[in-house]
């Protein structure tokens, strides 16, 4: 089953906020697009399809477990 653009840009929010709060990136936000979440990582804003920023996301908050 498929998640919906909803829940996983609910979900890309979640695990933004918490990587926020970790210091493992500066800033997130909506993208200019509805498929794209922006994330400020090592210092430069990116605007990316919603997969790729909880994988990302996942990512970052694992390495730091």
């Amino acid at each position: 089953m498929k998640t919906t653009k909803t829940a996983l840009r609910d979900e890309v929010h979640q695990l933004a906020e918490e990587a926020f709060h970790m210091k493992l990136i500066s800033g997130y936000g909506d993208g200019q697009n509805s498929g794209e979440y922006q994330i400020v990582w090592e210092g430069k804003p990116r605007h990316l399809p919603l997969e790729q920023a909880r994988s990302i996301l996942t990512d970052l908050l694992a390495r730091s477990h």
